[in-house]
């Protein structure tokens, strides 16, 4: 299996399935001599980590990473940083029923007819347990990057959207409740939302935007390794995303040009920020912002139709514990995948 990779200089690959002995990787090309604090990792590492509500999955995992090497006494040395995070309360019974089925939505299929072979408990390597490893190496680039400020939030579940701009939003309140929406009054419309949903045996998808601050002008390679290109990239690989727009998205596809120039100040700011903080791929020291779209969880516990491996049309209810909704779990993994994005362009602006 190819594809196990992200990254040019700040390089991170990731293996593990979901039922497996554990989940680890690999983070190559991280400088020497940074400052690594432990407990900031584990603590992006519980904002992921499932069982943490009422309103995810209740699996329970601990989630606690093991560094294997390129620390030591708590700086980095500039060689590989191996970890592992150990699965200590693996289910598999809960996936006998899909041994012969593929379920609606999932990888299955198409994991079996390309592979040959797959790993029906949990999905193997194509569960959302996988970005567990991309948190660590977020939270690795984010101290590498600690004067630029990443902030991602829930902003919509279903038909509920939070209208506000991210300008009028305390970001200290993200982490206030389980649904990780920085608007109170919001948040607490969208919890009760879940839980409707989730007796109803079926689930819900949302949005998460992401507000980067901070960033020095010049990230970014014009052409193919465009900034937001590579953001969209990083951000499109994480499990249920299903699109992302930064700036202006889709709006500005509806105003004339008059309209979405950012006109200039005196320094070199702009006035307004439709181009979401990059121009020409490049990083123009304005805030960055984007949005990330996810679909609902595949599996419901509701009767479904599905296929068997012998061509069958079967019937089948989702067994196990999941997510009614994926956006409260996926804002640490969303600003882990920007981190490292930028942690990758910053090096790679360094040689020039």
């Amino acid at each position: 299996m190819a594809g196990n990779s992200y990254g040019t200089l700040f390089r991170i690959t990731t293996f593990g399935e979901s039922h497996g002995e554990a989940l680890g990787g690999i983070i190559d090309g991280c400088p020497p001599g940074i400052t690594i604090d432990l407990d900031a990792i584990q603590f992006e590492m519980s904002r992921r980590k499932p069982g943490q509500s009422a309103i995810v999955t209740q699996r329970k995992e601990p989630d606690d990473v093991q560094f294997l090497s390129g620390i030591f006494e708590g700086k980095t040395t500039g060689t590989p940083i191996g970890f592992i995070i150990p699965n200590t309360n693996q289910k598999s019974d809960d996936y006998s029923h899909i041994k012969d089925n593929y379920r609606p939505s999932h990888a299955d299929y198409v994991y079996e007819k390309k592979y040959g072979v797959r790993d029906y408990r949990g999905g193997g390597r194509s569960s959302a347990r996988e970005t567990a490893s991309r948190v660590v190496a977020g939270a690795v680039a984010k101290q590498m990057l600690s004067e630029i400020k990443i902030n991602a939030y829930v902003s919509s579940v279903g038909p509920i959207f939070l209208e506000k701009p991210y300008q009028e939003l305390d970001f200290s309140k993200t982490e206030n409740n389980p649904v990780r929406c920085p608007d109170e009054a919001s948040a607490v419309i969208m919890e009760e939302y879940i839980r409707d949903i989730r007796k109803q045996g079926d689930t819900v998808g949302g949005t998460v935007t992401c507000v980067i601050q901070n960033v020095p002008i010049g990230l970014g390679e014009p052409v193919f390794d465009k900034l937001h290109a590579e953001l969209g990239k990083a951000m499109l690989s994480i499990n249920a995303v299903k699109g992302f727009e930064f700036g202006s998205g889709f709006d500005g596809a509806r105003m004339k040009g008059s309209e979405h120039n950012d006109l200039y100040n005196t320094d070199g700011t702009t006035k307004t920020n439709l181009s979401g903080g990059i121009q020409g791929g490049i990083s123009n020291g304005m805030d960055i912002y984007f949005r990330v779209a996810f679909k609902p969880v595949a599996t419901i516990m509701q009767k479904q139709e599905s296929l068997d491996n012998k061509g069958n049309i079967t019937e089948m209810t989702g067994k196990g514990r999941h997510d009614p909704c994926v956006v409260p779990r996926a804002v640490p993994i969303v600003e882990a995948m920007a981190a490292i994005v930028l942690a990758d362009f910053y090096l790679i602006n360094k040689t020039y």
